[in-house]
């Protein structure tokens, strides 16, 4: 297809989905006439009829219990939550029924089923339409938790999600899909469970998903201007998470912060520290670090640019790496501990950047 966006990409995957599999049905508020709020499902009820993309009550519970049923039945429902928050109404189900029926039946009933969940900010939305809810479903056992960057990606995942035999969560970062990129359809890559280095380095790994890669690989080109070369790896999907590549390229590095637009507080970013500190802990010359949204509520719209990560806060994390060697203790006096890292506090504080090749003209080791 050459060049075309994010939503688009997810378009065609929907399009090739339901004609390769007849058993694919798409259906959820505004995904038919009105091809959905982002027009992500535009033109599939006026080319395939109503019988294969359908719309439904604005009841997202029902959405997915219905889903659920169709799924037992030998359907594969692809289902469309509209806003990430929408989708908290749908979350008993997806958590008693969706994650759990085939452990519940020993294996003997699988559940093939997408929710695609528009989430994120940086759209300028209100609350209830910028959520970053991908840590309640990558807790939840059973499903797979997907997360695009590219519109390559959104259209080989989406495809992947749809063949898949187990429940996926598809997180869109709505922020993303006027995003431009190559897409070629003929030729798609296994890609569930498989990170990419976006950007290769040497000082420092930057892991990150979804609304996040671009602001990172931003960063690195920043950092690069400062004298560190910093690597990105795009995750991809969260569950199940690419520990080879994380760990391999953290183990090259030596260091590593996390970045996602969540809060911070046991988010997934506080997930993948936990598990680089734990497998890689003689490979690290400095604490991982994360950067993150702050610990509140979804701001107003024009207070969002605070709270999501930034390439400036990116480069100030970077900065408190230990490249002197000396250890940050600037928070052993904080009430609140470490866990400012990734508060309101951390963009307050964080001291001057100081690049590797600044510290060892000053003399450090």
């Amino acid at each position: 297809m050459g060049t075309t966006t994010m939503a688009k990409a997810l378009n065609q995957a929907l399009r090739d989905g339901i004609q390769a599999d007849g058993d694919v049905v798409v259906f959820g508020e505004d995904v038919g006439t009105l091809g959905g709020v982002f027009r992500i499902t535009d033109g599939l009820t006026r080319d395939f009829g109503e019988e294969r993309c359908f719309d439904t009550p604005l009841a997202e519970s029902g959405i997915v219990g219905f889903a659920v049923g169709m799924a037992m039945a030998g359907f594969r429902p692809v289902v469309e939550m509209q806003f990430d928050a929408f989708g908290y109404p749908a979350f008993e189900q997806v958590v008693s029924h969706v994650a759990k029926m085939h452990n519940r039946t020993k294996g003997a009933v699988k559940l093939p089923m997408v929710i695609r969940v528009p989430y994120a900010g940086g759209i300028g939305g209100v609350e209830h339409h910028c959520d970053s809810s991908e840590g309640y479903y990558a807790h939840t056992p059973g499903l797979k938790v997907v997360s695009p960057s590219t519109p390559q990606d959104a259209y080989d995942l989406l495809r992947e999600a749809i063949d898949d035999p187990d429940p996926v969560v598809f997180m869109e970062p709505k922020v993303l899909y006027w995003s431009k990129g190559e897409l070629e359809t003929g030729s798609r890559e296994g890609v569930f469970g498989q990170a990419v280095v976006r950007r290769p380095g040497t000082d420092v790994t930057l892991v990150t998903y979804g609304p996040q890669v671009p602001t990172c690989l931003k960063a690195a080109e920043a950092a690069a201007e400062e004298g560190w070369d910093v690597e990105v790896v795009d995750l991809r999907t969260i569950v199940p998470f690419d520990d080879a590549t994380v760990l391999e390229s953290v183990r090259r590095t030596g260091r590593c912060v996390v970045v996602n637009e969540a809060q911070g507080f046991g988010g997934v970013a506080a997930e993948v520290a936990a598990r680089v500190q734990e497998r890689a802990f003689h490979s690290l010359a400095a604490p991982v670090l994360r950067v993150s949204g702050f610990d509140i509520p979804y701001p107003a719209p024009k207070l969002e640019h605070t709270h999501l990560p930034s390439v400036d806060r990116i480069l100030d994390t970077i900065a408190r790496l230990q490249w002197d060697d000396a250890p940050d203790e600037r928070w052993l006096g904080s009430p609140t501990g470490g866990a400012v890292a990734s508060g309101v506090a951390a963009s307050r504080v964080a001291p001057s950047r100081v690049a590797p090749s600044r510290v060892a003209a000053g003399g450090a080791a």
